[in-house]
């Protein structure tokens, strides 16, 4: 049992576990499922009466939402701390190309960890980078109504129009990113 949490599952074999979660939602009559509701849920919890937009009943709407989202931070830290594996993450040999030519050299973790480190908020760059990359996701979901798993799980799901449109956005904007952007950041 232990060595299959310690390998990624098959593509066959999770896809068709969260679309069992989507159905299970629309079933159960919830149409949402994603973490930037979250923030408004907490908020509404800490500061219920302070605030017109929190007064709401985010129990009965949020409870569980909140539960799903302390789960994303369990199951994280399971992974990442108890099952982690020290093996490099398989990319493709062109992305490994790639990013070595912009100076990325250090591949044994999850992340590079000469763009992902502590330090790296001690530097004006760095710190531009974090808060600038903040402001862009969480403006991005507001904007959006939703986050990229709300739209692309629950509301393609759903078969909305609207979660379709962010989705493609979303996915387009990841890719001109990672193209034209990511050389911009990582250029010394």
């Amino acid at each position: 049992m232990l060595e299959l949490l310690h390998r990624p599952w098959p593509w066959y074999v999770t896809g068709p576990l969260l679309g069992l979660v989507a159905s299970g939602l629309l079933v159960i009559g919830n149409k949402q499922l994603g973490v930037s509701g979250n923030f408004r849920h907490l908020c509404a919890a800490v500061f219920p009466r302070n605030v017109a937009f929190f007064k709401y009943d985010w129990t009965r709407s949020g409870l569980w939402n909140l539960a799903f989202a302390g789960g994303i931070v369990v199951g994280g830290f399971i992974g990442g701390a108890l099952l982690a594996s020290h093996e490099p993450v398989a990319i493709s040999a062109r992305a490994h190309a790639d990013l070595a030519s912009l100076g990325v050299h250090d591949f044994t973790g999850l992340v590079p960890r000469q763009l992902f480190h502590w330090g790296a908020l001690l530097t004006l760059k760095g710190l531009l980078l974090i808060a600038g990359g903040g402001f862009l996701i969480g403006f991005g979901t507001a904007y959006a109504g939703g986050c990229t798993s709300g739209h692309g799980i629950t509301g393609l799901a759903d078969l909305q129009f609207p979660s379709l449109i962010a989705v493609v956005a979303f996915f387009a904007a990841g890719a001109v990113a990672s193209h034209f952007l990511l050389p911009l950041l990582l250029s010394r």
